[in-house]
């Protein structure tokens, strides 16, 4: 080695892993690996992924296209929220970049021309459920975790993820948007956010079936009834308090209503960012009238970068992932102190920068 050559250096980790499997190559695979990091999504994946989707759209020997994760824990934990807030004290530019590209791949994922199965094998939030649940044939398992934990870090709802809780049945949605809760393989699929319980034995066998033949009639042939789940009997009073028109009323209906389950969605929810509260409330109840992914896309994407312009969105991260001491301090602090011109801010139109789905 001469003095001042430079010792080989290891190739950088291939977080996405793309092959194709079965009779002639016929299944395109995708697979999240970042297992360490629960497979968390960064701008190069989101563009390996997008790249793929492309080429494969355009070759008529794939017939299919399946997405999983690497590892033991999860498809997919959601985005690299610590890169997030490290760039939001940068001012921002790159994560409004990045969330650009997620976005129109979300968008390419639900109008993608051949069919998209996701497995949603353990942990799948937020981005995670962006890069699953718009697909066409969604598998959840006895492991799967689904949540939009995004209040909980002084954020929003995104990755189409308010069109997709908006439609779900009655306020579950809401419910579910409001207090970052988590669901399982039942409730998922009451949600609308999967098609199928397979149990995670059987994920080898399907795996076969979808590279073999059709990806509807592989996953309906290896699904079972998923175990029981909580919102169904919940649905009463989740629909009763959540159709209020303001975050300070459903609290207030939660309060009052005796029981010990809405008092606990009470806490959790009053445990918010107050400003993320009001705008994912607002932005769940246009995201309901709006005609389509597109819009809610566009939408989504002022919202996000209104955010990451706010404390909260640094303040959130740091106490849930950073410091990990789950003492976030929220500015405002309090719902009364955000007022309806703070909430509409956040929905102000970009101009030349908009997304332009819609």
């Amino acid at each position: 080695m001469t003095p001042h050559a430079q010792p080989p250096q290891p190739a950088p980790e291939d977080t996405v892993l793309v092959d194709r499997i079965g009779p002639a190559g016929r299944l395109g695979r995708i697979t999240l690996n970042r297992p360490r990091a629960i497979n968390a999504l960064d701008h190069p994946m989101v563009r390996r992924i997008t790249a793929a989707l492309a080429e494969w759209a355009r070759d008529d020997s794939v017939a299919a296209v399946l997405i999983t994760g690497a590892g033991e824990r999860g498809l997919c934990a959601g985005g690299d929220i610590r890169a997030i807030r490290a760039d939001a004290l940068e001012g921002g530019h790159a994560a409004r970049e990045f969330w650009r590209d997620e976005y129109l791949l979300n968008a390419r994922i639900a109008a993608y021309p051949k069919p998209y199965v996701a497995i949603m094998d353990g942990v799948v939030m937020g981005g995670g459920v962006g890069v699953s649940a718009h697909g066409d044939v969604r598998i959840v398992t006895e492991r799967s975790t689904v949540a939009m934990p995004e209040t909980g870090i002084g954020f929003v709802p995104d990755v189409g993820g308010t069109y997709l809780l908006s439609r779900a049945p009655g306020e579950l949605g809401t419910h579910l948007a409001l207090t970052a809760g988590a669901i399982g393989a039942a409730d998922t699929i009451l949600c609308g956010l999967a098609d199928h319980f397979v149990p995670s034995d059987r994920l080898p066998a399907l795996l076969d079936a979808l590279a073999a033949g059709d990806p509807t009639e592989a996953a309906a042939r290896h699904a079972e009834p998923a175990p029981a789940g909580v919102l169904a009997e919940r649905r009463a009073w989740i629909d009763a308090c959540y159709a209020a028109d303001t975050v300070e009323e459903i609290l207030d209906r939660l309060l009052d209503s005796g029981e010990p389950a809405p008092k606990e969605a009470a806490e959790l929810i009053a445990a918010k960012s107050p400003t993320a509260l009001k705008v994912t409330l607002a932005a769940l109840r246009r995201a309901r009238r709006a005609g389509s992914l597109g819009a809610v896309l566009d939408q989504e994407y002022r919202v996000s970068c209104a955010a990451v312009s706010t404390p909260d969105l640094v303040e959130g991260v740091r106490a849930q992932v950073v410091d990990k001491d789950r003492r976030p301090r929220w500015s405002p602090a309090t719902l009364a102190e955000v007022g309806a011109a703070d909430v509409e801010a956040f929905f102000a139109p970009l101009g030349e920068r908009e997304l332009g789905l819609g």
